[in-house]
C-alpha cells in the first residue's frame, strides 16, 4: 500500500462541443459524499435549464468508494467515461460533473462516451494534481520526564502535530505516515516497558 494518494488542489472547468451539444465539465476536490451532494445541488441550481448533470466521484485513499451516474443518458455512456478518466489519472477524493446542453442531434452511445470522456479530460488538465500523505492518528499522554524521548520520536518519524497540551501531564495528538505507524508504536511500547510513563490512545 502506498503512503500517498493523488488528488486535485483546485476546482476547474472543462469544455467539449459536438454537433451542437455542449458539455461543461466541473472538477472538484471532495472529502465526503456530503460535499459531493452540495456541489451537485449547486450545479443543478445554476444550470437548471440543462438536460443532464452526469457525474462520477472517487473517495478514500485508494478510490475504494466510488459512483458513476448517467442522469438519464443511455446506460454507461456518461458516468462510466467520467469515472474512467479519474481512474486512469490515478485520482481520488475528486468529483467531476458534466452538464450537457442538447444540440438537437443525437450522438449515439459511442459519441456520448467520447464527449463525456473529452470534457472530463479537459477539466482535469486544468487542475493542479497534488500528492497527499496517507496518515494514521496517534494520541499520547506522558509525564514531563518523558518529554525528550517523545520529542526524539516526533523528529525521527516526522510526526505532524495536531494538538499538544502541557498541564499536569502532557498530551500529544499527531499524524504519522501509515507505513511508519507500526514501528513508532513498537518504539513507544519499548519506552513504556523500560519505565516511561506513557499511555497510547
Amino acid at each position: 500500500m502506498s503512503d500517498y494518494f493523488l488528488t486535485i488542489a483546485n476546482k476547474a472547468k472543462g469544455f467539449y462541443k459536438e454537433k451542437g451539444s455542449k458539455f461543461l465539465a466541473f472538477a472538484y476536490p471532495v472529502a465526503s459524499t456530503k460535499e459531493v451532494e452540495e456541489h451537485l445541488q449547486q450545479l443543478r441550481k445554476t444550470y437548471h435549464d440543462a438536460r443532464h448533470h452526469c457525474y462520477a466521484y472517487r473517495l478514500g485513499h485508494q478510490g475504494e468508494e466510488y459512483r458513476a451516474n448517467d442522469d438519464g443518458e443511455p446506460n454507461h455512456s456518461a458516468g462510466d467515461p467520467i469515472l474512467g478518466q479519474l481512474k486512469s489519472a490515478g485520482l481520488t477524493r475528486v468529483l467531476v460533473v458534466v452538464v450537457r446542453y442538447f444540440g438537437g442531434t443525437k450522438l449515439g452511445v459511442g459519441g456520448l462516451i467520447h464527449a463525456y470522456k473529452s470534457a472530463t479530460e479537459d477539466a482535469l488538465l486544468n487542475c493542479k494534481i497534488i500528492k497527499q500523505p496517507i496518515t494514521a492518528t496517534v494520541k499520547l499522554n506522558y509525564n514531563y520526564a518523558s518529554t525528550n524521548e517523545v520529542a526524539r520520536l516526533i523528529h525521527k518519524y516526522e510526526l505532524n502535530i495536531c494538538k499538544q497540551n502541557f498541564t499536569q501531564t502532557c498530551f500529544l495528538q499527531a499524524e504519522v505516515i501509515i507505513s511508519r505507524q507500526k514501528q513508532l508504536l513498537a518504539e513507544l511500547q519499548l519506552l513504556i516497558d523500560t519505565g516511561h510513563s506513557i499511555t497510547i490512545g
